[in-house]
């Protein structure tokens, strides 16, 4: 049998070391690329773990906490004792907790509609290119930034029965006596539809003026060619076209009036005689101000189920009147 000859021999060692230093330095590349990504893993949940934490403990853990707390009875400086669904049943059979529902409905009723048409109404007037008008929209917007508690006190004095402007207005422009704004029950709630307004108007109109300026020009120029004059552009263009962000600020504007606190806690402290006791109020006084943690815990699901609920009825009756282009 022959030998292979000195320079075959090589060869096929020199072959062998080459398939072997490729196969090692692949599995170097492949060990590099995983620990490559792990670093890359790593680094993403370190910058996330703020975050998580957040999540954990301060968002996630009470809101799965109060709910247990929901179905005890806690004063704080002592215990929770565990009392079942009778939280949840006295509140449903309570006067008290019926009135608080009838006002935040009331006050939805009055703030919702008035909020959207009026802020819709200043969106189309800043929808214009005419000299100064981003002074304007800058003046309509400061409400929203401006502080609540400095808001509470000014419309505090324009709501005063003796030396507040809004009576004088009334008496010097038509002659009339104007009411106890906030002691009077008829007009305490009024007075906070027209204050919640007021303050967010701005926002909303943000909003909307988004809506109108991603309308296409040429439907208007279109809609011109028709005949169709302001009011019926309007109607048959800008309405059916702004539908989503009505929707979107429709449904904001449910929640956001569900949550109204600011105001009656500085101006009214849910009087006079509870007219102005709205739901979140009336959490704030049994957790905060009575130290009935799981009643006010009990308050807060109700108030969240009734708020999923109808924001799922929204968003169902929404596919027959919100127009997606």
């Amino acid at each position: 049998m022959e030998r292979p000859a000195p320079q075959q021999a090589r060869a096929e060692d020199l072959g062998a070391d080459s398939a072997g230093i490729g196969f090692v330095l692949e599995r170097e590349r492949l060990q590099a690329k995983r620990r490559r990504r792990w670093r890359h893993i790593v680094s993403c949940y370190a910058y996330l773990l703020p975050l998580l934490i957040n999540l954990v403990f301060l968002s996630a853990g009470p809101v799965l906490y109060s709910f247990f707390i929901s179905f005890t009875n806690w004063q704080i400086v002592l215990p929770p004792v565990w009392v079942g669904m009778r939280n949840y049943t006295e509140q449903l059979s309570s006067p008290v907790f019926w009135k608080v529902m009838w006002n935040t409905f009331y006050y939805t009723l009055g703030y919702v509609p008035l909020n959207m048409i009026v802020s819709l109404a200043m969106a189309i007037f800043v929808n214009q290119q005419l000299p100064g008008i981003s002074f304007f929209r800058s003046l309509y917007f400061l409400p929203v930034v401006s502080s609540g508690v400095a808001v509470a006190l000014v419309w505090g004095w324009i709501y005063h029965p003796t030396f507040g402007v809004l009576n004088w207005l009334l008496d010097a422009a038509f002659g009339i006596q104007g009411p106890r704004w906030l002691s009077d029950p008829h007009w305490a709630m009024p007075a906070l539809v027209i204050l919640g307004v007021w303050r967010s108007m701005g926002s909303n109109m943000i909003i909307f003026l988004a809506g109108l300026q991603g309308i296409p020009q040429e439907l208007y120029e279109a809609a011109r060619i028709d005949g169709a004059g302001r009011a019926a552009e309007i109607r048959h263009v800008t309405l059916p076209l702004l539908t989503p962000t009505i929707f979107f600020v429709l449904t904001m504007s449910i929640i956001g009036s569900f949550q109204v606190w600011e105001a009656t806690y500085l101006l009214t402290q849910g009087g006079p005689a509870r007219a102005t006791l709205t739901i979140s109020y009336y959490i704030y006084q049994q957790a905060f101000e009575w130290f009935h943690m799981g009643i006010g815990a009990c308050l807060a699901y109700i108030l969240f189920f009734i708020v999923a609920l109808i924001t799922l009825i929204q968003f169902r009756l929404q596919r027959r009147w919100v127009f997606y282009r």
